[in-house]
């Protein structure tokens, strides 16, 4: 496995990997903040907990049109416009005196332009790393995502007690204008892993070939709902415990971050292969415990166990690169992406109507519960699936495939 020192010596690893972590600490300060912000103003669970997550909703939108930009798009034009279009939107957001309503409309659209950050910025890091790299760098990047979080969280909640939420909100927008310039000044132009221009019909002709074998799909499923679920819990932290969520949050990333150490770095691969039901049954199952309504120190204890969960994703994406065609990592990255986000976004909208007829408490237990179910389904159906050799992109897409 690649050591991960020597992805830093690989060039454009560090400005990638910097500017992904500007842009986590932007959406770790923005999202608390636009969550309090917006429970503040109605008291509603559910309308906090999607204007937390739900700019995934809009995900499935951009993945069935948008998402053959991820390999037809020159990828540092491609991110750095990404991060502009959050500075502007995250800087809208905190106008005071904006309707609810319109702060929606702008999450709606970020969420469109986020769909394709995904595919490119994963694609873009199966480019810049050897094949037997690429799951150190997702480790890596997955251990940086919570370590941002822990500090983003903690020092959120500390900034909403001393700052108002549309002050936080404008600090996430110039983190945002800090990840565009790095990634404009750090990766260097490369062209598009495909040619053609981006297209409807080119996203729906490479999905449906990803979307043709089960192995993938079962994959896929693994990766978004069991997770998805899981996010549904954590979207509720504001309206379980008002003045201590990013505690919660923080404890969170801290677990994620254990997690993915041991999955990325100090599991064997033989061991590591066998791990992905077994984790994401840790993901969810410590969550049943909110059933009970536990106090804060208890709630935060079984956060930080269940995130530990987390590291299944590493096991399931090498397995998702093992069974796609190079040509299309991509885009199979990015339907991995806003498959996952999507699915947060509406566990989020579902745990927060659980709330708002119950309790935050019974909403987390029942949306752990499912998650449990999912994981036990796909486990079996996994285990009736033979795995299949790697096949070539269909002859429509082959003509435009760029050499790598």
């Amino acid at each position: 496995m690649t050591s991960y020192r020597s992805l830093f010596r690989t060039p454009e690893f560090t400005p990638l990997f910097l500017g992904s972590a500007a842009q986590t600490a932007a959406g770790t300060v923005g999202g608390l903040a636009l969550g309090t912000l917006v429970y503040r103003a109605t008291g509603s669970p559910l309308l906090s907990a999607v204007s937390m997550f739900g700019p995934s909703l809009a995900q499935v939108l951009g993945a069935t049109v948008l998402l053959s930009g991820a390999d037809r798009l020159p990828p540092r034009t491609a991110l750095t416009a990404i991060a502009l279009v959050f500075t502007a939107g995250t800087a809208l957001q905190a106008l005071p005196g904006l309707p609810v309503g319109a702060v929606f409309a702008v999450l709606l659209a970020m969420g469109l332009v986020a769909s394709l950050g995904g595919g490119v910025r994963w694609g873009l890091l199966n480019e810049i790393l050897a094949k037997d790299g690429y799951l150190s760098g997702r480790s890596v990047f997955n251990m940086m995502s919570g370590l941002t979080q822990i500090a983003g969280f903690a020092t959120g909640g500390a900034l909403l007690a001393a700052l108002s939420p549309r002050v936080c909100l404008l600090l996430s927008a110039a983190l945002y204008l800090t990840a565009g310039l790095v990634l404009r000044l750090g990766l260097s132009a490369r062209p598009p892993r495909s040619a053609g221009r981006p297209s409807a019909s080119a996203t729906w002709r490479a999905n449906s070939a990803l979307w043709s074998d089960r192995s993938r799909r079962l994959t896929y499923l693994g990766l978004w709902l069991p997770n998805g679920m899981v996010v549904g819990c954590e979207s509720l932290y504001v309206s379980y415990a008002p003045h201590a969520a990013g505690t919660l949050f923080a404890c969170g990333a801290l677990g994620m971050f254990a997690g993915d150490v041991t999955v990325g770095r100090l599991l064997p691969p033989g061991v590591r292969r066998r791990l992905a039901t077994p984790l994401l049954l840790l993901l969810a199952v410590p969550y049943l415990a909110f059933a009970a309504h536990p106090p804060l120190p208890l709630a935060a204890l079984c956060v930080t166990l269940a995130s530990v969960g987390f590291g299944a994703s590493l096991v399931q994406q090498e397995r998702l690169m093992d069974l796609t065609p190079g040509e299309l990592a991509g885009q199979a990255l990015g339907l991995h992406s806003s498959g996952m986000l999507t699915m947060q976004g509406v566990s989020a909208a579902a745990a927060g109507a659980v709330a708002q007829l119950t309790t935050p408490a019974a909403g987390m237990a029942l949306m752990a519960a499912g998650s449990v179910a999912v994981t036990l389904v796909l486990a079996a159906a996994a285990r009736r699936t033979p795995r299949p050799l790697i096949t070539p992109a269909p002859a429509a897409m082959e003509g435009s495939a760029r050499s790598r």
